[in-house]
C-alpha cells in the first residue's frame, strides 16, 4: 500500500479492526518514510452483483457510485461521515442478502430513500428529487408535503382529556 502523502511504497499496519457485521476490515497504517497515518478498508469484491438500469442496461454494482449519490444528498448537512459509511454498508448488505445477483436501480434507489428519510429529511428530499426525476412541480410538492406532514405529526400535542381532573 503506497502512502497517500508521499507515495512511498512501504507502510506498516498499526491497528486492525473488523466491522460489526464482519463484512469489512479497517486498518490504520503508517508510512515508514514520512510517518503519515491513514486508514484503509478491505472488503470482499462481489464481481457477480449487477444493477439493471431503467433503460435495460446492466452494469456491475459500484459501491463508490452509491456512496457518491448519498454524499451529494447529505452535502452541507450535519450528517457524520460514519453515518454515511454505515448507510452504504447497510444498503450493500441488503442487496447482497438477496437471492438474485441482478437488482434493479429502482430497488437500490428505494433502499437509499428509506435510509435517508430516517437520517435527514433535507438529504432525503434532495435524493428523491434526482432519483425520482420529478417531471412536474406538483409531484415534487406532494413528496415535500408528505415529509412535512410526517414531521408535523411528531409534534402535534396529545388531545386533552374530555374530563378535567377533579381537584
Amino acid at each position: 500500500m503506497n502512502c497517500p502523502d508521499c507515495g512511498h511504497e512501504r507502510t506498516r499496519v498499526i491497528d486492525t479492526e473488523s466491522s460489526d457485521d464482519g463484512s469489512s476490515v479497517r486498518r490504520r497504517r503508517e508510512c515508514q518514510r514520512c510517518s503519515f497515518r491513514f486508514t484503509t478498508y478491505e472488503r470482499p469484491e462481489w464481481d457477480s452483483l449487477q444493477v439493471k438500469k431503467r433503460d435495460g442496461a446492466i452494469e456491475p454494482f459500484d459501491r463508490a457510485k452509491l456512496r457518491a449519490g448519498i454524499d451529494r444528498a447529505v452535502e452541507k448537512r450535519d450528517v457524520p461521515e460514519t453515518t454515511v459509511t454505515e448507510l452504504v454498508e447497510e444498503i450493500e448488505a441488503t442487496i447482497q442478502a438477496r437471492d438474485t445477483r441482478i437488482v434493479s436501480s429502482t430497488f437500490v434507489g428505494e433502499l437509499v430513500s428509506e435510509q435517508l428519510r430516517d437520517v435527514d429529511k433535507v438529504a432525503y428530499i434532495r435524493f428523491v428529487s434526482v432519483y425520482k426525476a420529478f417531471s412536474e412541480l406538483e409531484e415534487f410538492l406532494r413528496e415535500l408535503d408528505a415529509v412535512l406532514d410526517a414531521e408535523l405529526d411528531k409534534f402535534e400535542p396529545a388531545a386533552p382529556d374530555d374530563d378535567p381532573p377533579n381537584s
